[in-house]
């Protein structure tokens, strides 16, 4: 398959938001002091001479606590070894860290490699729930199904408005694909994600003393609120066959939930999320996306 995509795609990415430089002088720092900077961002194909360490951080990235369940350096390379399927999003040039990593690997075709047999039945096992059974059960060796697994992460820090170009880049993508019969014709989409938890505190605070972990209630699982580190995510859901999430296998130590809190009351738990589209959905799945973060 012949090279597609220019370095700086024709459906022009987003500039960051504002981001303020501050400015320090001998007298003080005020608001007058804030210097707004404009950040023009770039689509590339990945690059392995560039991308193998910036993909391995957003994959650690994106599988949380289990992380080291896996080979990443096994994984990011096989992302790398299909550069003309997958977009990363940089800031100046092709050599620079990836800031956000967007791509799809065929199970299928993969199945035979140690990580991704470690993904299938890691997957496997995490939709064990009723919610999630119907991906347990395209995952089995014996179900006939295509599945696309959708790697997408990026810094937490990067635009919103970055997400539609780089699905509508994926997909132009798989369509160039098939049209040279390559291996891409899925019958549905598993996109890994993560939400997270609020968790009330166990540290001390000022007017009282440190306290355990209340049963029950916001923040203990069951029924408590869902965040999204993916604001897409909360989109593409309304249009999966089955989501859900899952608990991460590898047990946090006590008072991880207080190392990442997002507010000075509570801290937050990570989990895993899942979400199964089936191929001729996933277009308008897309589409919902773009809608939403455009504000239609």
């Amino acid at each position: 398959m012949g090279k597609r995509k220019t370095p700086k795609d024709p459906e022009a990415l987003p500039d960051a938001p504002e981001a303020n430089s501050k400015r320090k002088n001998d007298d003080s720092e005020s608001d007058d002091d804030m210097q707004d900077v404009d950040i023009d961002f770039e689509m590339f194909d990945p690059q392995p001479d560039y991308d193998f360490h910036g993909f391995k951080n957003l994959l650690r990235q994106l599988l949380g606590d289990d992380a080291q369940l896996f080979n990443l350096s096994e994984l990011a390379d096989l992302i790398l070894a299909q550069p003309l399927v997958g977009t990363t999003v940089k800031v100046e040039s092709n050599e620079t860290d990836p800031y956000a990593l967007l791509t799809v690997l065929n199970l299928t075709t993969h199945k035979d490699k140690p990580v991704i047999k470690d993904l299938i039945a890691y997957l496997a096992r995490r939709s064990s729930s009723p919610s999630l059974s119907a991906i347990q059960s395209l995952l089995d060796p014996s179900a006939s199904a295509e599945v696309g697994l959708i790697i997408a992460e990026r810094l937490l820090n990067m635009p919103t408005a970055l997400v539609p170009p780089m699905y509508n880049m994926l997909l132009e993508e798989i369509g160039w694909a098939l049209e040279e019969k390559e291996p891409y014709a899925f019958t549905h989409y598993l996109i890994l994600s993560k939400t997270y938890n609020e968790i009330e505190s166990i540290l001390p605070t000022a007017d009282q003393p440190p306290s355990k972990k209340k049963k029950g209630g916001k923040g203990s699982g069951g029924n408590a609120e869902v965040f999204y580190f993916h604001p897409e995510d909360e989109v593409l859901q309304k249009h999966s066959a089955a989501w859900g999430n899952y608990d991460y296998e590898s047990a946090a130590d006590e008072g991880a939930s207080d190392s990442k809190r997002v507010f000075q009351e509570v801290g937050i738990k990570p989990q895993g999320h899942l979400m199964l589209i089936e191929a001729n959905k996933f277009a308008g799945a897309v589409d919902a996306v773009k809608a939403f973060i455009n504000g239609q």
